[in-house]
């Protein structure tokens, strides 16, 4: 029989013998400085002043009362330093660095983490709460591959709920992508981050729509009119219209301005249908003063049509302007102006 305990090295009391009570006393003195251990830190350099029963990992090139004592374990008792060493497996809590660290034969290392771990929330850097089971506070967030690629997948029950990504600014949503509320991949935006307007839409056959996208068809009512020279008239019908396109101000000659309600590079196409006994002019004004298009016909009732693209802002007006006396042809089809935003 040996005497002492095989894994803390705890002194036996041996048969017959005398004075019984100091080895049981060093036996309970080394388990007070081996169980539930506290260190305060770290370090090859002793401190100043330490208070009894303090504790420290002693690392690197121990110097002065630490001296030749690396790897050990320093408690100050009664005045003096004492120096157990630890074995692999030992855990301490580390006072400075508010870990706990385990002792694997080469020093004190944070304990890994099991290769399977299901935890039911995970904050790194914050806290996780019942929604946001996984929270983390970082500079950055890297996924990266473990073999050709990687793939971040985000499921949903069924087509009217949602997977997407939200961007938010101060806690409000600002944008979101994903399948929201239906399975068409969908990009919407806010302002507020309480009104959406979606920005773009793909369906499942690949097709990509703009509902957003200013972009109308705008014309008068079917019939025929007669404007006068240098007259200026305008629409009375949206027969397409998204993206904020409206009817504005009445003009005296009929109809009303088209305003525009988004800055950016537009294509226009004019169309008109009429007629003269000589010739005749229409000519496509931004704001009631700057020609854009001009389509110039003859007496013959005839069809004439000029696009282009043009740089327009929010709060511009499109109208027409007559020269000569024609009976133009309105309607759909016949007498309109088309746009949409690039």
């Amino acid at each position: 029989m040996t005497d002492a305990t095989a894994n803390l090295h705890l002194p036996f009391i041996l048969p017959s013998q005398a004075q019984k009570h100091v080895t049981h006393n060093e036996a309970l003195v080394m388990l007070d400085r081996l169980i539930q251990m506290v260190l305060e830190y770290e370090g090859a350099v002793a401190p100043a002043d330490p208070l009894a029963g303090q504790r420290f990992a002693v690392s690197g090139a121990a110097s002065g009362a630490w001296s030749g004592r690396a790897g050990s374990i320093a408690c100050f008792e009664d005045g003096a330093w004492h120096f157990l060493m630890p074995t692999v497996g030992f855990l301490a809590w580390f006072k400075d660095a508010s870990a706990v660290k385990v002792f694997t034969g080469k020093g004190w290392e944070r304990p890994a983490l099991p290769d399977v771990l299901t935890p039911s929330r995970l904050g790194i850097g914050t806290a996780a709460d019942a929604t946001n089971r996984l929270a983390i506070a970082a500079p950055a967030t890297l996924l990266t591959h473990d073999g050709a690629g990687h793939q971040l997948k985000i499921n949903k029950a069924g087509p009217r709920d949602t997977a997407s990504l939200l961007f938010q600014s101060n806690w409000s949503g600002r944008a979101e992508m994903g399948l929201a509320g239906d399975d068409a991949f969908a990009v919407k935006v806010s302002g507020d981050g309480g009104a959406w307007a979606t920005g773009l839409q793909i369906d499942g056959k690949g097709r990509v729509t703009t509902p957003n996208r200013p972009a109308a068809r705008a014309h008068r009512d079917s019939g025929t009119t007669m404007p006068a020279a240098g007259a200026e008239t305008g629409f009375s019908t949206l027969s397409l219209e998204q993206g904020g396109v409206a009817l504005g101000a009445v003009l005296a000659a009929g109809g009303r301005l088209l305003t525009i309600p988004a800055d950016g590079l537009y294509f226009l196409s004019v169309m008109i249908t009429a007629g003269a006994p000589a010739g005749f002019s229409l000519a496509l004004l931004r704001n009631s003063a700057t020609p854009l298009l001009v389509l110039k016909g003859a007496a013959a009732l005839q069809t004439l049509s000029a696009a282009g693209l043009f740089p327009l802002y929010s709060g511009d007006s499109l109208s027409f302007q007559h020269g000569g006396t024609a009976r133009i042809e309105e309607g759909a089809g016949a007498t309109q102006l088309s746009l949409a935003r690039l």
